[in-house]
């Protein structure tokens, strides 16, 4: 790989972007973490220096790429909550939009053109049709999505004004933890389906809700494309590399191309932990596509791109210790 020695990781301290700073540093390339821990955590910081501040400082964001000798961007940091965009999306607007706005800014005058853009599925909306290609019409349906497609479309003009190469990754539904334990999802509230069976089954969390049976899918429930995030984290090293070496701009899906019900995964956390997932049944959610599956051609063919973790039963292998009540010294809020 042909990889840049000093990469600036913006949201580091959170979920994916912890475990895309421990691949770099497996990689022998020196994250920077710039995060506000609004979100995040410091203590998922462990493999390079920590900056704490807000996307839109600007004056605090040049110093930054400047003083640590930035050579690249891998760009987390955003709110990323579909229901609390519907209900703020001013919020969403200012934080993500605003966000990007002063990265590209402070990237221009740092002298800095290589940019990996955490973005997401949530830019395709309610698609025609399966699987999502990348040339799939994107019509988000929420403000979450629609500021993803916004910085997309902001990355993609100021590619075209100077020299900046881009790559824009759409991610499905990211799940799992660090193999070796060291990572894993701390969301309050948590929202993720993985998570929540788990902390149902161990009592340690409400009974699962799904919302949702009469769907037209084999058991009648939602069907999702759930990507490992250590793979993930792999993904875009690949990227910054391609990148790297003048791939042009990229906008790439990343997923498995197979899809699981959220009944499979209540089984396969159950076969895991040898728990019963107990489980409420609730009426459909406004907004929920029957299925969501990734066609993953593009990033097979142009990364070399290929999950090693993403089987459903490594997924939740890897999360449930995570999760275990035994689990001590581990704040999840």
């Amino acid at each position: 790989m042909s990889l840049p020695s000093r990469v600036l990781v913006t949201g580091g301290a959170g979920y994916i972007g912890s475990h895309c700073c421990k691949a770099l540093g497996e990689a022998g390339v020196q994250p920077v973490v710039y995060d506000n821990l609004s979100r995040g955590h410091a203590e998922a910081v462990k493999w390079g220096p920590l900056v704490i501040g807000d996307l839109r400082d600007r004056e605090l964001l040049l110093e930054t790429l400047q003083r640590e000798k930035i050579e690249a961007v891998i760009h987390f940091a955003a709110l990323a909550y579909v229901g609390e965009s519907v209900e703020k999306p001013l919020l969403y607007y200012d934080n993500n939009v605003g966000g990007m706005i002063a990265l590209l800014d402070a990237m221009q005058q740092a002298d800095v053109n290589r940019i990996v853009f955490s973005s997401s599925c949530a830019t395709y909306g309610v698609p025609q049709k399966l699987p999502i290609a990348e040339d799939t019409v994107q019509a988000p349906i929420n403000p979450y999505g629609r500021t993803k497609l916004i910085c997309e479309w902001m990355l993609e003009d100021a590619a075209r004004s100077r020299d900046l190469h881009i790559a824009a990754l759409r991610y499905f539904n990211a799940a799992g933890a660090d193999p070796d334990g060291e990572l894993g999802e701390q969301h309050f509230p948590e929202t993720h389906l993985v998570p929540l069976a788990i902390m149902a089954a161990y009592g340690t969390g409400d009974p699962l809700k799904i919302f949702g049976t009469d769907y037209p899918t084999p058991d009648g429930t939602c069907i999702r494309d759930y990507i490992h995030v250590s793979d993930l984290a792999q993904a875009h090293l690949l990227a910054l590399d391609a990148i790297s070496n003048d791939a042009g701009s990229l906008k790439l899906n990343l997923g498995t191309g197979t899809g699981t019900s959220v009944r499979q995964i209540a089984d396969a956390v159950e076969q895991i932990t040898g728990l019963k997932v107990p489980v409420i049944e609730a009426p459909r959610r406004a907004g929920d596509p029957p299925e969501l599956v990734a066609c993953a051609k593009l990033s097979r063919e142009i990364l070399g791109f290929n999950p090693q973790w993403s089987d459903i039963d490594q997924i939740v292998r890897d999360a449930a210790p995570w999760f275990a009540p035994d689990r001590n010294g581990v704040s999840r809020e």
